[in-house]
């Protein structure tokens, strides 16, 4: 492939911010995982957000981060979530990126680089660019096992709330309507002591579901870098004067995504998950969105899998399921890389133990 002599890729710096996140939302591919603010959240929990922009002349054609990390007796992991930020059409783009990311991977000597870009499974054309560039298929993760869910729930938003109420299934409006009639009322928050208040919902739901959650610290990191700048919002359901449920989502481009959400179990027979997420779903019809991405299920559709009561909750909101190319890997150092893939398949094995454990009844609910 014959790169134009213009296209050149440089590091993105500071003063680059607002240009950057410009460039991420208008490039046919967006993702919050790719704006500034995502790699300063990720910073907080160890990461170093590591950023590229792609200019063929004086325009951006393209962007990437990257995040490196490194592991003890291992050296440094690249990993790019959902990237890189352009439309995979623009083959030559994709190239020059990943090549950048490449040189800087073999600079600091790291293990690999992992991207997993958010392309539906068909477009083989996509596979095969990523096999010409010496990635190769990552981890077979199913359901929940890889960083970024593979199997996904996306809601295609008419120009109407109207319009995309009519698409869900009728139960799922008639819980809608369920809840606003007993009085649930839904706003976006407004401070942190509002934030706080969500981040209890979701204490409640992980203690009840038996799922690990992350410290505070992480949410007001989203708050701070994210919401705070205007590419998400939280937003609150709520019943006799108090917040029983809420959703945490973040806007890119034309596309709205649900990362979080947590319930008050005790008010659940008024359906403010319904409401909260109907909420959201109107804000990004009112922003002028294309999709409602509800992002992850199992993949799994039997209805005895544990998992599928998530997906039925999705469905029922019209969303359909949609199945990614998954991980792709660019290896540098195969001893060290092998060593990685162990531990990775150490904590893989842990995980489905652990869900296991979550998915048998305890005694408190068989009564």
């Amino acid at each position: 492939m014959n790169r134009p002599r213009s296209l050149h890729v440089e590091p993105a710096r500071e003063p680059d911010r607002e240009a950057y996140d410009r460039a991420v939302a208008a490039c046919g591919k967006p993702h919050f995982m790719q704006l500034w603010g995502w790699g300063e959240v990720k910073r907080t929990t160890g990461w170093e957000p590591l950023r590229f922009l792609a200019r063929d002349g004086s325009a951006i054609r393209g962007a990437l981060t990257v995040l490196c990390r490194r592991l003890p007796g291992l050296g440094a992991v690249f990993y790019a979530p959902t990237g890189p930020a352009v439309d995979y059409r623009h083959r030559a783009v994709v190239e020059a990126l990943l090549a950048a990311a490449a040189d800087e991977a073999r600079r600091r000597r790291a293990v690999m680089l992992r991207i997993d870009p958010d392309i539906p499974v068909q477009h083989r054309d996509a596979i095969a660019l990523l096999d010409r560039l010496s990635f190769r298929r990552g981890t077979e993760a199913t359901a929940f096992e890889g960083l970024q869910p593979r199997f996904v729930m996306r809601l295609p938003l008419a120009p109407t709330p109207e319009e995309t109420l009519a698409r869900f299934e009728a139960k799922t409006r008639y819980n809608i309507r369920y809840a606003a009639r007993h009085g649930v009322t839904t706003r976006a928050a407004a401070s942190e002591q509002d934030l706080a208040a969500f981040y209890r919902l979701l204490q409640l739901t992980a203690a009840r579901q038996r799922f690990a959650i992350r410290a505070f610290s992480y949410y007001e990191a989203l708050w701070r870098h994210l919401i705070a700048p205007g590419h998400g919002r939280v937003f609150l359901a709520e019943y006799q004067g108090r917040p029983v449920a809420g959703v945490m989502v973040f806007r890119c481009g034309d596309v709205v995504w649900y990362l979080y959400g947590g319930t008050d179990y005790a008010a659940r027979k008024v359906m403010p998950s319904h409401a909260a997420q109907w909420a959201a779903i109107r804000w990004a019809i009112a922003e002028g969105c294309r999709i409602y991405d509800f992002r992850g299920v199992s993949g799994n559709l039997d209805p005895a899998d544990p998992h599928y009561g998530l997906y039925r909750f999705k469905k029922g909101f019209g969303a359909e399921l949609v199945e990614y190319v998954g991980e792709f890997e660019r290896v540098f150092a195969p001893l060290r890389y092998w060593a990685f893939r162990g531990a990775f398949a150490a904590r893989r094995r842990l995980l489905r133990l652990l869900r296991r454990r979550r998915a048998a009844p305890s005694p408190a609910d068989a009564e």
